[in-house]
């Protein structure tokens, strides 16, 4: 029996990806094995986020290519992998989840524009006690770094009814925490006519022992749900965590990011939240070192987050991705993205060290 190994890189959505491919698999009787030493067969979910993470990925296909090698997920839309690496067996996209045992059997590549509908497929959970459901798929966004949207195109956002028994299986399963993720979860429902509030509002009335962590949602989508949002969250199904990504603190720098929203946007959901919840755990990212980011760009970033002081700050030093727009513009020197990233660092480290001597409650 072909013993099969699935190495994942990325976010919530592909470790989601990752889960229902084993699921498959079991169904057709391979082997799933955790260890890649025991595996003959290595099927590596990647990501196109960062050319760090890009590098890892490549170091990790060609120590493995004595074995069969298959590579799905994100980067496979955004680079030329098969010219890279002849030797990989077969290469498939986010658009063929659910073709993968057919590619296992009959190995050749696949592409498809046409996204699946996987919200029911059999899965094998990474964490047994984390149920990850994807509620929709792609975006509304055209961000000019972000090569995720070439893999995974505009928004399809699954009903509220097959998400509300992909949830009740999991809690069904044993699962204590509910992951809600997407590419974003501030634009779910806009495609078909609901949202998120009505969304969360439904899923809440579902019995049992569970928390529902709520996963990103860009800025400028939560503004048009805002107060709706506020009066779902006070359930106490949800934990009170907000991850919204400012990505930077110039107006200048977001409108040639094509991010839409505002730093009053920003701010103005950040006060709302934590006016009404006085615990919940503020998180935002930060892309330091944008191609057009002038050191004035950079201290108005500095000075917002020195300002609303979110409890979790993800920082990343800008990076080129292919075929994004932003990827044309002539490139920042690497010392300077370096500098400016270990200054907000800093910020960071300074303020947390404060509130880590505050008992923190984000349940």
């Amino acid at each position: 029996m072909t013993k099969i190994f699935i190495k994942t890189f990325g976010c919530q959505a592909n470790i989601s990806d990752s889960e229902q491919i084993a699921g498959l698999l079991k169904k057709e009787n391979y082997n799933i094995v955790e260890d890649e030493s025991e595996a003959d067969t290595i099927i590596v979910n990647s990501c196109s986020v960062k050319n760090k993470t890009q590098s890892k990925i490549f170091h990790y296909i060609k120590s493995q290519l004595e074995k069969d090698v298959f590579v799905g997920g994100c980067l496979t839309k955004t680079i030329n992998l098969r010219k890279k690496f002849p030797k990989i067996k077969a290469i498939f996209d986010t658009n063929s989840i659910l073709k993968v045992p057919e590619i296992l059997k009959n190995p050749k590549d696949v592409f498809s524009s046409k996204k699946e509908d996987k919200i029911s497929t059999p899965l094998i959970r990474k964490n047994n006690e984390i149920g990850i459901i994807q509620i929709s798929t792609g975006c509304l966004n055209a961000c000019t770094f972000c090569a995720t949207k070439l893999a995974r195109g505009n928004l399809k956002s699954y009903k509220i009814g097959d998400i509300k028994r992909a949830f009740q299986k999991a809690i069904g399963d044993g699962c204590k925490k509910i992951y809600l993720t997407s590419q974003d979860n501030g634009c779910y429902g806009f495609d078909i006519k609901t949202s998120l509030p009505e969304l969360l509002d439904e899923l809440v009335t579902v019995k049992g022992n569970y928390k529902v962590r709520v996963g990103m949602i860009n800025p400028w989508h939560l503004k048009k749900i805002l107060t709706q949002l506020v009066e779902s969250y006070k359930s106490e199904k949800i934990q009170k965590f907000l991850h919204l990504p400012v990505q930077s603190g110039s107006e200048k720098i977001l409108k040639e990011m094509k991010r839409i929203h505002t730093v009053e946007n920003f701010k103005e959901a950040v006060e709302k939240f934590r006016e009404t919840f006085k615990n919940i755990t503020i998180t935002t990212d930060i892309i330091v070192g944008y191609p057009t980011e002038t050191e004035q760009d950079f201290q108005e970033t500095y000075n917002l987050i020195k300002e609303i002081k979110p409890e979790v700050l993800n920082i990343s030093k800008f990076s080129s991705r292919p075929n994004t727009t932003a990827s044309k513009i002539k490139q920042l020197p690497s010392e300077v993205i370096k500098e400016r990233s270990v200054k907000l660092d800093k910020l960071y480290k300074s303020y947390r060290k404060i509130k880590k001597q505050i008992p923190k409650n984000d349940q």
